[in-house]
């Protein structure tokens, strides 16, 4: 494990312990800390600063695996058909994560359907004019019942209906109702995230103790997943730069005060950090355990509070925690 800890043994062999101030205090309350020097490094016990505006702190060393966005088809449906994936792969190659998080808030915060934001897209984007070529072919979208979904299959639909095909989108629950439905071809394409999907195939033909296979290298896990894919009877789009994936966060506050970006820069300033989660959280590798080992994050606290939502990111703005899991594309993030 590479965790530096400021815990009494190591301070008794090799810190002196000092009093110190980071600048002013933040809107927290806090903003006074203790500075230690470990080996060398001195950190500081930053307390959360509260403030409205969240951001992710950049995995600079890859603790989570990928989840790009992707187009999972059905590949019988579209045999012989050359045109499909090019235009679903025309929209992956607009698509970012902040363009994602700024699509989010459009539903999420602004109120408008998926259906709208996704016509409004397609047409900025010059992605609603296209060469006649789909022949009427029917086709559905499915989407899983949470709203990034929904407006991807819709972005999906759309580009697809500019080329001439009978496109349609339909929510179909979660994926373990929807999958079954992609590789019967029941559906014909589904939004899905490349790392997530993943493991659903793995352990779906491997068994639930599979070894994963998804990592934070998008190619290797492309690759696993073209394989997996092709046993089932799916094909794939190229990944959009776009990701959905776990996130640590902390307010544009917190990070200006302690001038940090990213996870390695947090843990080489910071320690007795509290941190906000679901309650799993000190239990999972891409949570606690994984933030100590891989960046030997020092923690004083955990809250117990829930996955990405409301409880967590209210925590952060209050400045009740100081780091918070949240999702990277959720719409609190939109600048």
């Amino acid at each position: 494990m590479r965790a530096r800890r400021t815990t009494l043994g190591a301070l008794a062999a090799a810190v002196l312990l000092l009093t110190a101030a980071c600048g002013d205090a933040g809107s927290s309350g806090g903003g006074a800390t203790t500075a230690a020097t470990v080996t060398g490094t001195e950190l500081m016990t930053c307390e959360p600063v509260a403030g409205d505006k969240l951001v992710v702190l950049e995995d600079d060393l890859g603790l989570q695996t990928v989840d790009n966005i992707v187009p999972a088809i059905n590949t019988a449906a579209i045999e012989g058909d050359t045109a499909i994936v090019g235009l679903l792969d025309a929209v992956s190659a607009t698509l970012d994560t902040d363009t994602l998080v700024a699509l989010n808030k459009s539903v999420d915060v602004d109120r408008q359907t998926s259906t709208e934001v996704a016509a409004q897209y397609l047409e900025a984007n010059e992605l609603s004019a296209q060469d006649a070529v789909g022949a009427g072919k029917k086709i559905v979208v499915g989407a899983g019942n949470f709203s990034e979904s929904a407006t991807l299959a819709e972005l999906y639909a759309g580009v697809l209906r500019a080329a001439g095909y009978d496109a349609s989108t339909q929510t179909i629950g979660n994926r373990e109702t929807y999958a079954p439905a992609l590789e019967s071809g029941e559906l014909t394409i589904v939004p899905e995230y490349a790392g997530t999907f993943t493991e659903f195939l793995n352990k779906s033909v491997n068994g639930a103790d599979a070894a994963a296979v998804a990592s934070s290298d998008l190619d290797a896990t492309m690759a696993a997943l073209t394989t997996l894919g092709d046993g089932v009877g799916l094909t794939f789009g190229t990944p959009a730069a776009a990701q959905d994936q776990n996130a640590f966060a902390v307010t544009t506050a917190f990070a200006e005060e302690y001038d940090v970006a990213t996870l390695s820069e947090l843990a080489a300033t910071c320690g007795g950090l509290t941190l906000g989660g679901p309650p799993e959280c000190p239990d999972r590798p891409f949570c606690q355990p994984g933030l100590e080992e891989t960046y030997a994050l020092d923690f004083a606290e955990f809250t117990s509070l829930d996955a990405g939502g409301p409880l967590t990111k209210t925590a952060l703005q209050q400045g009740k925690i100081a780091v918070g899991l949240v999702f990277s594309s959720d719409a609190a993030l939109a600048k």
